[in-house]
């Protein structure tokens, strides 16, 4: 695997697991120095396999990216121990699912607080280390229900359309420090969330794809590497669908 983010630091929020786990052992086989901002820890398995060899590239941080001052704090202790911030990575997510009528205020509020207040305390926190790092790349996590809506499933969707309207902002705005904002939307990924759907409707969620399968967290994390890379440098404020198809 190549070294292209070699001397590049890389904050991935929900990184102990899924999507967020596949993104960090990724940056960490390209030469990236990784911190994780998790609510929980990753897995001892994962832990053993990947800071063995990459300790000195590898930082995790225990916090609650809907709590600013948490945040604030995560982002000058990663700035201080790899001397930098390069790319941020807001992959942090919740469901939390219910129709309309079923859905309690609590329901909407948790999803609010993570997926949409989150992503815009991760920003804030960091954006000043990009700017004084004189560039750099944020890449925040929509979703095709975002783009598309689903039911049962108002306060993800609003959250993820959210995210989309706050990344084209930030693209205009941080644009002058040479700071490019992004956002993917994943479509149907085969994560730990899955394990929770019958098998008749992950055959459902399949068919509707056109490539006939669920995506993986490592064709999200890819698309992440890409959008962080120099490959990318002259895209900002676009959002790249990862469904297999599904929006077609």
């Amino acid at each position: 695997m190549s070294n292209r983010f070699n001397h590049k630091t890389v904050i991935i929020t929900g990184g102990a697991a899924g999507i967020g786990q596949a993104a960090a052992t990724r940056f960490l086989l390209e030469g990236a120095n990784v911190a994780v901002w998790d609510v929980q820890e990753p897995d001892t398995k994962w832990i053993d396999e990947m800071t063995g060899a990459f300790s000195d590239s590898y930082l995790f941080i225990k916090v609650n990216t809907a709590d600013f001052e948490a945040v604030e704090a995560a982002a000058i202790t990663t700035a201080q121990h790899f001397k930098k911030i390069d790319i941020l990575i807001n992959n942090a997510g919740i469901t939390r699912d219910a129709s309309l009528l079923k859905m309690t205020t609590e329901q909407w509020q948790q999803v609010m607080d993570v997926n949409l207040t989150g992503v815009f305390n991760c920003c804030k926190a960091t954006a000043p280390f990009l700017i004084e790092n004189k560039g750099g790349r944020i890449i925040n996590t929509s979703s095709v229900v975002g783009l598309y809506g689903n039911y049962g499933q108002a306060n993800y969707a609003a959250t993820k359309a959210g995210v989309i309207a706050l990344t084209k902002t930030l693209a205009r705005e941080l644009g002058k420090h040479h700071i490019t904002v992004n956002a993917v939307a994943p479509g149907f990924i085969a994560t730990d969330m899955i394990k929770t759907i019958p098998e008749k409707v992950i055959e459902m969620m399949t068919e509707k794809v056109p490539l006939k399968r669920l995506g993986t967290p490592d064709d999200v994390a890819k698309a992440y590497a890409f959008l962080a890379s120099t490959d990318a440098q002259f895209i900002t404020g676009a959002v790249l669908s990862v469904d297999g198809g599904l929006t077609i």
